[in-house]
């Protein structure tokens, strides 16, 4: 079963109430209801955290090294400021998924550099909760293609291919 750990950032507790202009009515509790939902659908495991620490988050990423096949993140602020998450991101090696509900290509220009779309599978921004959807199916499809890919590698098949 594929185990994937979706971590809010800052602020997000806040959605719903927070900038609805930018980040719209929903609440986080909605957000993670629909996650829920594809998880099921989809029959993987997802856990959902929220911090607005950044130590926790790092201590979160460090964790789940052992314990998830792969990472959706939304950084919020910590995107254009952690060195921090980057570099707990690096040193786990765990695929990441880079998601945001606005799209922080077309606000404040110091929104528009992410510490973590560098070293990420991807970024997907400007979709709402929807951004968490695609991202998590992104994942979900990168993990299974390589899980394919290392089975074909390990399995016992004869290729008909002989040594000389």
């Amino acid at each position: 079963m594929i185990r994937i750990l979706v971590l809010h950032g800052p602020n997000l507790n806040l959605l719903g109430s927070r900038e609805q202009s930018i980040y719209g009515s929903t609440s986080l509790d909605e957000i993670n209801m629909a996650i829920g939902q594809l998880a099921r659908r989809e029959g993987i495991h997802i856990e959902a955290r929220q911090s607005n620490h950044e130590g926790e988050l790092v201590m979160w990423i460090q964790e789940a090294k052992d314990n998830f096949d792969g990472l959706v993140i939304n950084p919020a602020a910590y995107t254009h400021t952690s060195v921090a998450l980057r570099d707990a991101i690096v040193a786990v090696g765990l695929p990441t998924v880079e998601v945001h509900l606005s799209n922080i290509h077309r606000r404040e220009p110091f929104r528009r550099r992410s510490f973590i779309a560098p070293i990420a599978l991807g970024q997907i921004s400007g979709f709402g909760m929807t951004s968490y959807q695609l991202g998590i199916q992104a994942l979900m499809e990168f993990l299974s293609r390589a899980r394919t890919t290392d089975m074909a590698k390990t399995s016992n098949v004869d290729t008909g291919v002989r040594e000389s």
